[in-house]
């Protein structure tokens, strides 16, 4: 089941990142002690009672040196083109305002779930400040406070009456997945296209449940894949293309959809922060990673070159130490045909189930190569190891107390496993519970 999507939009200083934050919680402040990994306060996923979502925080968005009034549009269309059901964020202290008024013309457009939520309304007694604002248009509004976190239940109570009953495991079991992310023009729809130019069987092209996405059935050597296809398909135009945050919430739509991530870097550009983030995205998100350098055709190169960007890669995406990396060039193809068996081989690491007996033994024969940390005179007790899902592999350990399990040992253990079921392409997820 695909996420639903819920952006948060209004002029600024009605407190859309205090309400983004409050909703989101801790998730937004968790920091990844993986190195390399860059966060991005603009999205981020969250949940409600039973109901998962992700949230787009528009005022994260930077559109530039545009105009005050142009900017707040632009960053209602983005959030329009995104989301499933849109909070529109005033302010009970100001009333309604001109801005307010253009942004409301704008969303009334969009045809899309509109909540009107009233920030700043700190006390019942602010409550009668909210009647002006049915004028907007959206019915009736919700007094909140993003400082206090008054009136939110409320509010995302409303929220999850909007969102879409979306399934997207419209395709059998057998059918691998897979997306090309990265920054613009790095090559992702020429990928694509490449892809498609070759001479191989496409079942059928048909509409993804994603808004603007394309599903193609293709079929390579008796694989059936789904290459979900993003880029190149939303309206063109400065907005989209010259805010390097819009690429992340283009690219997270395809991950959640994905089995496979195909992380795209442009080989004559080289590594920028942008990608980093595009990819921590992927590994959190827990999905297979590929890490494909476009326009290799370009690169000067001498025998030292590919070697020397496979070192870069590595120092600079440490987080994706477990991702294959492919040279390839979507303009002279060269490589392409490798990429295929390369995707269905981290597909089935991704999906891949480990007998709890010969794991438990691996597990033994690391303590035993490396025993278990003491802290404060207590030793970490390992008594049982048992993977419980795929997609990504997860692991839970029983324990004597988790506090016990620090993440260097629980990395150890990590590579001791991937030593011994060759888990590539994939990340690993570890758990650790204390036995009762």
């Amino acid at each position: 089941m695909t996420k639903p999507v819920v952006a948060i939009v209004g002029r600024p200083n009605v407190g859309k990142s205090t309400i983004f934050n409050r909703i989101v919680g801790e998730r937004v402040s968790i920091v990844e002690d993986i190195p390399g990994v860059t966060r991005d306060r603009i999205y981020s996923s969250a949940e409600w009672l039973t109901h998962e979502f992700n949230i787009i925080d528009t005022g994260g968005i930077d559109i530039g040196d545009e105009p005050f009034l142009e900017q707040i549009r632009q960053q209602a269309e983005i959030a329009i083109d995104e989301a499933d059901v849109i909070i529109f964020i005033v302010s009970g202290r100001e009333g309604v305002t001109s801005a307010d008024e253009m942004v409301a013309k704008i969303l009334y457009k969009s045809k899309k779930p509109v909540v009107l939520a009233v920030n700043k309304i700190d006390n019942p007694e602010m409550r009668d400040q909210i009647y002006d604002f049915y004028a907007l248009g959206f019915g009736e509004p919700f007094p909140i406070s993003g400082a206090h976190g008054i009136g939110l239940g409320d509010l995302l109570d409303e929220v999850a009456k909007h969102f879409p009953n979306k399934d997207d495991e419209e395709y059998d079991d057998d059918v691998i997945k897979f997306c090309f992310i990265g920054r613009p023009n790095v090559g992702k729809s020429s990928l694509f296209n490449a892809i498609l130019g070759e001479d191989r069987v496409i079942v059928s092209d048909v509409e993804g449940t994603t808004r603007d996405a394309i599903d193609t059935i293709y079929t390579y050597d008796g694989q059936t894949y789904v290459m979900i296809d993003t880029a190149g398909m939303r309206k063109k135009g400065k907005v989209y293309e010259s805010t390097e945050k819009y690429s992340v919430l283009r690219a997270l739509r395809a991950i959640e959809r994905s089995d496979v991530v195909c992380v795209v870097l442009n080989g004559e550009e080289g590594i920028r922060e942008q990608d980093k983030r595009i990819a921590g995205y992927a590994h959190e998100a827990g999905r297979a990673v590929i890490i494909v350098v476009n326009k290799w055709d370009a690169v000067e190169k001498n025998e030292k070159t590919m070697k020397e960007f496979t070192e870069k890669i590595r120092d600079h995406f440490q987080f994706l130490s477990y991702a294959p990396i492919i040279f390839v060039s979507a303009k002279t193809k060269k490589r392409l045909s490798n990429l295929f068996p390369l995707i269905q081989t981290v597909s089935e690491s991704h999906a891949m189930r480990v007998q709890s007996s010969i794991l438990n033994e691996v597990v033994t024969d690391a303590v035993a190569m490396n025993p278990t940390p003491t802290d404060k005179g207590r030793r970490l007790k390992i008594y049982y190891t048992t993977q419980v899902a795929v997609k990504p592999p997860t692991f839970v350990i029983f324990v004597n107390d988790p506090e016990l399990l620090h993440f260097s040992y629980e990395r150890f253990l990590e590579n001791r496993i991937r030593d011994a079921f060759e888990f590539t392409g994939t990340p690993i997820r570890i758990i650790a519970r204390a036995r009762k």
